[in-house]
């Protein structure tokens, strides 16, 4: 009997308990986990994606510049040539000053008679030497008469044979520069007679087609003065300009209208000015063509909606309490804008316009279009003289056959580029100078 009821107790009692299900709190709480988790290593990606982005940009940045450098750093260098030349005051007199050059040339290799070597020794020289003895003599006339020890430049392809440019086992055919030279070359460096200086050049003078006596002076001149015209007339019209629409102008249709047609020209590629400029200043006005004072108006045109933009920001960021306390003790609207308002809003406005400066500094497009890619030999002196710019200049060499005019190339590039860095740096340095926080 007991063990019926053991067993009707057995069939009625289930054999396991169930598993109770987990509570919801801690559900919730291991779901919230996996997404924190989840939330976690997504911004982990995120902050190492944009490490990458950031270490590519500065890896193109570095080749860049890496490539620039190696290929222009040999421009800041010159090979010259020594020579003993004895004035003779006949030779003077009659200005043969590259017969007096060949002379002591052929001095210092005597075994050399024939006509096709001495052709090849008169190749070594450039064809600019004859005028830097005749500038040196008419500097000190005394000098005729006298033998004087001098350095002058040597051609451009002895400057690049001296710079490793070429290859020595190349045949003659395939290297660009023949074995009596190079031979010749040679026996100059071994003696001394050949040497590296620094390119005075480069910095003085003008553009040449030959090489070795091409400058960037006279594009630095060039881009001087058209930003001397540019700063001169977008500057104060810009600054005014944004302090009429930002503290004056009433809030209508009409400033709206104005609002977005100077927004519009900010966004308006460069070659649209330079278009304009050439319609306008030389075909209606019939203005001088290649002259920094068109450019520097075309430039104007073009930098000065960023000067109106960057000058309203900086004038927005003024409090308002600055105003109303201004206005509060008896200012008059202008003295509180000058008075307080503009000298607060200053770095701003010197930001924008030393940026804008150096957009201008660095366009090349509405330039080309005005006439200023013409071919200036000398240093332009007024507003009105032909010249050209630092871009121009660079975009011109860019184009020459000249194996030479490739490290020159690179060489003003560099220079354009520390300009910029300087302007940029400049305006770092301003903002940091006069900022006021409040």
């Amino acid at each position: 009997m007991t063990d019926l009821v053991e067993r009707d107790a057995a069939a009625v009692t289930p054999s396991s308990a169930p598993t109770s299900s987990p509570p919801k709190s801690r559900l919730r709480s291991e779901a919230f986990a996996r997404r924190l988790r989840a939330r976690h290593a997504a911004e982990r990606r995120f902050r190492l994606a944009g490490a990458a982005a950031v270490a590519l940009a500065a890896l193109m940045l570095v080749l860049l510049l890496g490539s620039i450098v190696a290929k222009g750093a040999s421009a800041f260098l010159e090979a010259r040539i020594r020579l003993e030349v004895t004035l003779d005051p006949a030779e003077v007199a009659d200005r043969n000053y590259t017969a007096l050059l060949r002379r002591a040339l052929y001095a210092q290799f005597p075994q050399v008679t024939d006509r096709a070597g001495r052709r090849v020794l008169n190749d070594l020289l450039s064809s600019g030497a004859p005028y830097e003895l005749e500038a040196m003599v008419a500097k000190n006339p005394a000098l005729a008469g006298t033998t004087q020890t001098i350095w002058v430049r040597a051609d451009d392809q002895i400057d690049q044979l001296v710079k490793g440019a070429y290859r020595r086992d190349l045949p003659e055919s395939e290297r660009g520069i023949g074995d009596a030279r190079v031979a010749a070359a040679d026996a100059l460096l071994a003696s001394g007679a050949l040497a590296q200086g620094f390119n005075t050049t480069l910095f003085t003078a003008g553009d040449s087609r030959e090489p070795e006596q091409a400058g960037i002076g006279g594009a630095i001149a060039g881009s001087l003065l058209t930003l001397l015209v540019t700063m001169a007339l977008s500057v104060p019209t810009g600054i005014a300009a944004a302090v009429y629409l930002e503290e004056f102008a009433p809030k209508n249709r009409w400033t709206d209208l104005i609002e977005v047609n100077i927004n519009n020209l900010a966004a308006v590629p460069s070659i649209i000015f330079g278009l304009l400029g050439l319609a306008v200043f030389l075909g209606f006005f019939g203005m001088p063509r290649s002259a920094p004072l068109v450019g520097g108006l075309v430039m104007a045109l073009m930098t000065l909606p960023v000067i109106i933009i960057a000058s309203r920001v900086a004038l927005k960021a003024v409090p308002p309490s600055i105003r109303q306390a201004a206005l509060g003790i008896g200012a008059s609207p202008l003295q509180t804008v000058l008075h307080h308002v503009l000298p607060l809003a200053m770095p701003g406005i010197l930001t924008g316009t030393i940026i804008g400066m150096a957009r201008a500094l660095g366009e090349t497009a509405p330039l080309l279009m005005i006439g200023m890619v013409a071919f200036i030999v000398d240093i332009p002196h007024g507003l009105t003289d032909s010249a050209t710019v630092l871009p121009v200049q660079i975009y011109m060499w860019a184009d020459s056959p000249e194996r030479a005019f490739t490290e020159r190339t690179s060489a003003a590039i560099l220079i354009l580029l520390g300009v910029l860095i300087l302007l940029n740096g400049a305006a770092v340095i301003l903002r940091k100078i006069f900022e006021r926080r409040w």
